[in-house]
């Protein structure tokens, strides 16, 4: 049986997208990302399900932190639609309520109906964990913003539901694994996941990326990072459509290397379906 390490406690949105990909799977909530990717490095786990991006907050900072280091591999990708329900204890309504906890991202993706409440707002761990800690406080002037799942995991009622800003609210989530398991070459849909560190030398990104402008390989995101304290070449994250054994691709990841200290292949994994539809 596959084990699933995910941030977060039962419940959350982590926790549904865990239950999505691997629907048979041993579960594994973890305190933290770096304690899911821990788990999966240990053994504890087989593999971790680490959110990356959310289309209203942005990117998910720590974790992209966390790749370069981690020794993972990423071999899938999924996109979850995201729903907020506010939820109490059973039998409040939403006049007595005072005080919402959730995520700070959660927070920030239900920013209207907290200006229209104006309730006073706390910072929990996790979405799911907020249902907990009203659950245990049973306190009608306590509400939580958590996915639909957790009400009934944690015996809350809905006092309003699917209250987040955005209807096409998703993120996406990584699977990160020990093993490097490339997508095969099959013409199919791909990504392909790159950490790269150009050479300390004028105009050495603009170098490093014209191989993919020439070869019209399109990158879907790209990330810089300072490495140390210094004022040494910064690291990059990038993404690209596609696999490496493209000949574009390949003619790209050549020049990239050539302007380049190190690149390494995080993962290429079969894009999902949502990038088609969006």
């Amino acid at each position: 049986m596959t084990t699933a390490a995910y941030q977060g406690e039962p419940g959350s949105n982590s926790a549904t997208a865990a239950r999505a990909l691997y629907p048979d799977s041993a579960e594994l909530p973890c305190t933290g990302f770096e304690q899911a990717l821990d788990a999966v490095t240990l053994g504890t786990a087989d593999v971790a399900v680490i959110p990356v991006d959310n289309s209203a907050a942005g990117r998910v900072a720590d974790v992209h932190h966390l790749l370069p280091e981690s020794g993972l591999y990423i071999v899938a990708e999924y996109f979850l639609a995201i729903r907020f329900d506010l939820m109490g204890v059973p039998g409040a309504t939403l006049d007595q309520v005072e005080c919402v906890r959730s995520h700070v991202h959660a927070l920030g993706q239900c920013r209207k109906i907290l200006r229209e409440g104006g309730w006073r707002t706390l910072v929990s761990d996790d979405t799911a964990g907020a249902a907990r800690e009203v659950a245990e406080l049973g306190d009608p002037r306590h509400a939580a913003l958590a996915p639909p799942a957790a009400a009934e995991l944690y015996g809350l009622d809905v006092l309003r539901a699917e209250v987040e800003d955005d209807p096409d609210n998703t993120t996406r989530f990584v699977v990160l694994s020990r093993d490097a398991v490339f997508a095969p070459h099959t013409g199919e849909p791909t990504m392909t996941s790159l950490f790269f560190s150009v050479r300390n030398i004028p105009s050495a990104l603009y170098k490093a990326l014209g191989g993919f402008a020439s070869s019209g390989v399109n990158l879907t995101k790209i990330e810089s990072y300072q490495i140390g304290a210094g004022l040494n070449a910064s690291r990059f994250y990038v993404e690209i459509e596609g696999h490496p054994d493209d000949e574009r691709i390949a003619l790209a990841l050549h020049e990239l290397r050539f302007f380049s200290t190190e690149v390494r292949i995080l993962g290429v994994y079969p894009a999902h379906p949502h990038r088609s539809q969006s």
